[in-house]
């Protein structure tokens, strides 16, 4: 697949919560080859301070070239970028990694947590678009610590199927975790289980899965230097021994594939 280092001008800036925001940039290459579950690398400063790029899950792709990325200020050059205006350019090389597998037309069950949810809306639309029966939808679910955090972002996904929220502090939907919404939750017969989040998270989705028997593809977090596979940063254990390499081999896994250690 095709990669693109592209000079993408900030088109859009929105803050959600003191710590979320979501931008939108012009990148009209990575936008046209983009696949959900794929991510970016960003050089987030001007300069050589932060000397690395970040790695950032599309949000979302526009037919127009624009790409959105949304994310929390977790360290140095998430505030840096936080602190984008309107007009200026970031270098994004990209799309990169291995995306979703999905199949339009079987129920899916859509779960984001906390940064989770970044992936989840490029993944909702495309199930939607390319779904002939389009009235179905999709069931999400989305966790966050505060409703800042999943006001806005509800309104999107509810385009595409029926939202079903959590909250930390019960400010917004379940007072509690995402999980305990699946658990509770009546899943379709034949459903894939998508999901993103933190390991907890995702381990508990995996097992939960497993002992009913649906599929559950998995988008992992990690720590990257190049996104490439040559600086062997983003190593986790497999569950056939050995490691994958998250930038070449995911972010999207099966959950099978994955040696869980929580």
């Amino acid at each position: 697949m095709a990669q693109y280092q592209e000079n993408a001008t900030v088109t859009r800036v929105e803050q959600f919560s003191a710590e979320t925001f979501r931008l939108t940039l012009q990148a009209p290459q990575i936008a046209g080859d983009a696949q959900p579950g794929q991510f970016v690398m960003v050089r987030t400063g001007q300069g050589k301070d932060p000397l690395l790029r970040r790695p950032f899950s599309l949000h979302q792709t526009f037919s127009d070239g624009g790409v959105q990325l949304y994310f929390k200020v977790v360290g140095r050059g998430t505030e840096i970028l936080s602190r984008s205006l309107v007009g200026e350019r970031l270098s994004l090389f990209g799309p990169l990694g291995r995306g979703f597998r999905y199949r339009p037309e079987q129920p899916a069950v859509l779960i984001g947590g906390g940064l989770g949810i970044a992936p989840m809306l490029f993944l909702a639309r495309e199930i939607s678009r390319q779904n002939s029966s389009p009235a179905s939808g999709c069931q999400v679910l989305l966790g966050a610590r505060q409703k800042g955090e999943l006001a806005v972002v509800m309104e999107d996904f509810a385009q595409y199927g029926s939202v079903h929220p959590a909250t930390d502090d019960g400010s917004l939907g379940h007072h509690g975790l995402i999980t305990e919404v699946l658990f509770s939750l009546p899943l379709p017969a034949a459903a894939t289980v998508y999901a993103c989040g933190p390991e907890g998270m995702l381990a508990a989705v995996a097992g939960h899965c497993r002992r009913h028997g649906f599929p559950c593809q998995v988008s992992v977090e990690s720590v990257m230097a190049c996104g490439m596979g040559a600086c062997l940063g983003c190593n986790r254990p497999a569950s056939a021994g050995g490691y994958t390499h998250v930038c070449l081999d995911g972010p999207v896994y099966d959950a099978e594939e994955l040696l869980w250690m929580v």
